[in-house]
């Protein structure tokens, strides 16, 4: 019987990237089997089924329904009831591969390094530097207790070396997400739900900083109104975000202005359709400034860093922060086709998945 590698996902940022990774183990047919551990962190329909359904990944074979609450809750949640499914199974899991730095990720590589369990974390070594964000705790602890360190970009490398990693726990594998955009984009070619005419520019935003605080969001708001006389604004709103653009007041803002297109969340085809289709990107999200590098469409991300600093240097990233002066001069120069092209990444080819399990594959067979 073959070892059994538990592939560990919660949240919508994860699916994009167990996609093709359990894609590749399919056609691979390495010498481990794979099982599906889904936490739960991410549990809407909205969130977590249509991507399942979307992306093709299969029914997972667990679901721990860990749900929401504060982050010592639902990092505590995780903990528990995976460590729980680590020690009920009858045969014992040789490594467990976590993705991301959601809270999922370190919760289910700090169960695993307990029961010393080989930890693989795909997309290691991302650093933000921002120990501000939450998900910068989870990326430096989850890399720290880690066996097998799957780095998806250039810098991811060279964070991991000096903060004194082993040489022999860095892989660069390349990105997934690229994979997932790759083997959809034609798919998506065939959605037409963009505007019928004229530039537009996508929005998203979900990221606390950005929409739990009625200032920064009216900032945001006010940002958008003005850059709607200039371009179209789609924009799929987030949960999260709609919720707080309801409490505080600015929703029908927004609603209320010709050029501002109000949606519910898209699943992942739909927003690469829009994507694809978009004079420029307006995020607060780490994917979509991979994906829009690659899509060589103009993004403006609403963060004071990123951990992805290969999509501003090579990519078409800009970090605009709350310099919304700047923001709306770049508008201008996309506007007037004045803005940077990108160039290629390395490793960003749609081939990342196959190498992420020959080297999973090269761990199991050591043990």
């Amino acid at each position: 019987m073959k070892p059994v590698v538990a592939v560990v996902a919660g949240a919508r940022p994860n699916f994009m990237k167990i996609a093709p990774v359990l894609r590749a183990a399919d056609d691979l047919r390495p010498s481990f089997d794979t099982v599906l551990v889904h936490t739960g962190q991410h549990y809407s329909p909205e969130l977590s089924d249509v991507f399942f359904q979307q992306l093709g990944i299969r029914r997972p074979d667990v679901c721990l329904e860990a749900g929401s609450g504060t982050h010592g809750q639902q990092t505590a949640r995780v903990l528990e009831k995976f460590e729980g499914f680590l020690l009920q199974r009858p045969l014992p899991i040789a490594a467990v591969m976590v993705v991301g730095d959601v809270n999922s990720t370190i919760a289910a590589a700090l169960a695993a390094a307990k029961l010393r369990i080989p930890v693989i974390h795909l997309e290691a070594g991302l650093r933000s530097f921002d120990r501000t964000m939450p998900e910068e705790i989870n990326r430096v602890a989850t890399d720290a207790i880690s066996d097998l360190l799957l780095v998806s970009e250039p810098a991811g490398e060279i964070n991991l070396r000096r903060e004194g990693m082993d040489e022999s726990r860095i892989r660069y594998v390349g990105n997934v997400m690229i994979d997932t955009l790759v083997h959809h984009l034609s798919h998506a070619a065939g959605i037409d739900i963009a505007p019928q005419s004229g530039p537009f520019a996508l929005v998203t935003l979900h990221r606390p900083s950005n929409v739990d605080s009625p200032e920064a969001l009216g900032e945001i708001v006010d940002f958008l109104l003005d850059i709607a006389s200039q371009v179209r604004i789609v924009f799929p709103v987030h949960p999260r975000t709609r919720n707080n653009l309801e409490a505080f007041g600015l929703l029908d803002r927004l609603r209320n202005h010709a050029g501002v297109d109000i949606r519910l969340p898209l699943g992942y085809i739909e927003n690469l359709a829009l994507m694809r289709r978009a004079t420029l990107v307006l995020t607060d999200s780490g994917g979509i400034q991979e994906e829009s590098s690659w899509l060589s469409i103009p993004c403006l991300t609403l963060r004071e860093n990123t951990e992805r600093p290969v999509t501003v240097s090579h990519g078409t990233n800009t970090l605009i922060g709350r310099d919304f002066a700047k923001a709306s001069g770049l508008v201008r120069d996309i506007l007037g086709g004045n803005y940077k092209k990108g160039s290629p990444i390395h490793g960003w080819d749609g081939c990342a998945a196959p190498r992420a399990i020959r080297e999973i594959a090269a761990l199991i067979a050591q043990l």
